[in-house]
């Protein structure tokens, strides 16, 4: 059956031609026969459509006598390895839009679709959020199709699976779901892929949280006021390979260079990748650094607080840290209005050219250090409180983790302002509480392997093994 002329008034209909710059139509005959090519300028390889081309205009008449079909010219006369057949128009303009090279030969039912891509694309550099002292130095790109070879090339097993789908009225985004069959729990897999058939977007070009709020969305739960991250955020290949192996799922978008590990309780955010490139004593000892700086991070200036208070007391050789002279702000307002500070600088310094960036350090030291002094208004304690807070936060791999406890902090600071002691305990317990009710994308427990216990996982998660 010739649908020739159906798919070019098919084509011609919805695409913009002549509209829109970058999407061209390209006239050819092809041993004897009508052929039209539609592709987008900017998204093709200019070296591999120069290949394709010559080599399809040079096709003799009689070659194309046993090509019946279009899946038979593919056998016959395509000596490219990407290259398929699509029967449906939506899908070959989809495809278009991807890099893709959509063909229409005169006489078949078919578009023969070659990929000929070629994304506007970074190196694979180690990512600055993710530097580690020893080990790999790549990191995940824009491109989905970078991101999944570089976890292929180091997982060379036939149950490593790779499953593409599309999200996205408008922008059609490239969604993929890694995970390792017969390790990965398949009702979250079942689930989440389900999820992402069923995901009804108009679009995700603001990349993975767009689409990890709308899996939020469809599991029904009302949760946008917890701040805890319900999944992993990395873009390291060996992180990511390594969870993989171990049973996670890997959400991959196109467009993005993070890749989302799910499910994701809070004791996986203990792991580091230095944890693994270095001897077992010396990985426990950074687990071990990295567990007491959350303590300090969540606890420091809420006790400090209450020792100011009155409400503990210090032992007498310590006492020269209490503040006994009188201040303008109190100590509660005086760490509340750095905790704003501390913010403001760091998302001034996201927004400043790096020529800038010593400028803004200077400017903020001489802000929160003599002239906030001087002036009154903040007193060396808390300052310096608040400096180790933020130095520790630092060590905290998952920056949407250090924001789930930075509110529970400031959640205990004004139970201890209110109430004391007993003000700070009842707000420590309505965080704990947070914690616990807190569940997964997948489903799961947020504190597993703690609820339901498991003591082989525990074990994992909180020490570095030789397994």
């Amino acid at each position: 059956m010739n649908k020739y002329n159906q798919f070019l008034d098919e084509i011609r209909n919805k695409l913009p031609l002549g509209e829109c710059f970058d999407v061209l139509e390209r006239d050819l005959s092809i041993g004897g026969k009508n052929t039209k090519m539609f592709f987008v300028d900017g998204l093709t390889k200019g070296s591999v459509v120069q290949l394709v081309m010559s080599f399809l205009l040079a096709i003799p008449p009689q070659a194309m006598e046993r090509a019946k079909t279009a899946k038979d010219f593919i056998k016959y006369n395509m000596p490219f390895l990407d290259t398929l057949t699509e029967p449906d128009v939506d899908m070959a303009l989809k495809q278009m839009y991807s890099g893709l090279l959509p063909v229409i030969i005169d006489g078949y039912d078919e578009i023969i679709i070659v990929d000929i891509r070629d994304y506007p694309s970074r190196a694979v550099d180690e990512p600055s959020k993710e530097k580690s002292l020893r080990g790999a130095k790549d990191g995940f790109t824009e491109t989905m199709m970078t991101n999944v070879a570089l976890i292929r090339r180091r997982i060379r097993d036939n149950d490593l699976i790779f499953k593409a789908f599309v999200v996205g009225k408008t922008s059609k985004t490239d969604v993929c779901l890694a995970y390792m069959k017969g390790k990965a729990d398949k009702q979250i897999v079942d689930r989440i892929s389900t999820h992402l058939e069923d995901l009804k977007l108009d679009t995700t070009t603001v990349g993975e949280q767009t689409v990890i709020e709308a899996l939020t969305k469809m599991q029904k739960r009302k949760n946008w006021l917890n701040p805890f991250p319900k999944v992993r955020y990395t873009q390291r290949p060996d992180v990511v390979s390594a969870h993989v192996t171990e049973g996670k799922i890997a959400l991959i978008i196109d467009n993005s260079p993070t890749v989302i590990l799910i499910p994701a309780g809070i004791f996986d955010f203990i792991q580091d990748v230095d944890d693994y490139y270095f001897p077992v004593l010396t990985g426990n000892y950074f687990r071990l650094l990295r567990m007491l700086n959350t303590l300090v991070i969540l606890f420091l200036t809420p006790v400090y607080l209450l020792v100011g208070q009155g409400d503990i007391p210090v032992p007498i050789n310590i006492d020269f840290f209490v503040p006994d002279e009188n201040f303008a702000i109190s100590l509660f307002w005086q760490f509340i209005l750095l905790e704003l500070s501390i913010d403001g600088l760091k998302l001034a310094s996201l927004n400043t050219p790096e020529s800038l960036g010593m400028s803004l350090s200077v400017i903020g030291a001489l802000i929160l250090g003599e002239f906030s002094i001087s002036s009154g208004w903040f007193i060396p304690q808390t300052i310096l409180c608040m400096a180790i807070v933020a130095l520790a936060s630092f060590t905290q791999p998952s920056i949407e983790l250090g924001y789930g406890v930075k509110f529970i902090r400031i959640l205990i600071l004004i139970g201890a302002a209110v109430y004391g002691i007993w003000g700070a305990v009842i707000a420590l317990a309505l965080g704990a509480l947070w914690v616990a009710t807190t569940k997964t994308i997948g489903g799961t427990s947020y504190l597993y392997p703690v609820i339901p216990f498991n003591r082989h996982a525990l074990k994992r998660l909180m020490f570095r093994t030789k397994e």
